[in-house]
């Protein structure tokens, strides 16, 4: 009965394979021209010809994961933000650790470039032996969710708590470690060259 469907939730049909592919282009050009990239700015960065980049933007090349790679990374944004793949319907955030010298780390970003974020868990008395102060490229911004954490930076030893917040420089030799018998757990931000996370105390007026 035709009545029957009045004030029902229309529900968004699946896009075909099609449809997803047409879309790219026109996803494309849209986050370009956000960006306030040219296509010979873009084409610099990526390695992909300018009269390539017109073509893909304007659904006349098909997109490729060869071409669609250089993009994501030139964008820092995830290769399904490209294409606008189809939701699976599963709302969990599918999170990979992995374990870096006895550290488990959770990425809690997907992008590949501009400032990341971690979740680290520093096992007890982690890592052993004489701390090892070493430096690279980067701007490093901690916060201890629970335990403690020692933090060797330059000529200064910082111990700290639940709550606390260091920043620094990782050109500055540093080592981060748990001297506890319990599990340390931090927040981490991390950007590359230099590029620090901006913190504001109030709003701007």
């Amino acid at each position: 009965m035709a009545g029957m469907d009045h004030g029902r939730e229309a529900r968004p049909t699946p896009r075909t394979t099609a449809e997803v592919v047409d879309g790219v282009g026109p996803r494309l050009r849209t986050l370009r021209q956000r960006r306030d990239v040219t296509l010979a700015a873009l084409a610099t960065e990526t390695g992909i010809s300018v009269s390539t980049l017109s073509r893909l933007e304007s659904g006349q090349r098909k997109p490729t994961l060869e071409l669609l790679l250089p993009l994501a990374r030139a964008y820092q944004v995830p290769l399904d933000d490209l294409v606008g793949a189809p939701r699976t319907g599963d709302p969990r955030v599918h999170l990979q650790p992995e374990v870096h010298g006895g550290r488990v780390v959770v990425p809690l970003t997907r992008r590949t470039g501009g400032v990341r974020s971690f979740k680290q868990l520093f096992p007890p008395n982690s890592p052993g032996g004489e701390p090892d102060l070493r430096t690279h490229e980067g701007y490093e911004w901690l916060y201890v969710l629970s335990g403690r954490l020692r933090l060797l930076l330059g000529e200064r030893d910082l111990d700290l708590g639940p709550g606390e917040v260091v920043e620094f420089d990782t050109h500055t030799p540093h080592w981060i470690g748990n001297v506890t018998d319990e599990v340390t757990e931090v927040l981490c931000l991390y950007g590359p060259q230099g590029e620090r996370a901006h913190v504001r105390a109030r709003p701007v007026r």
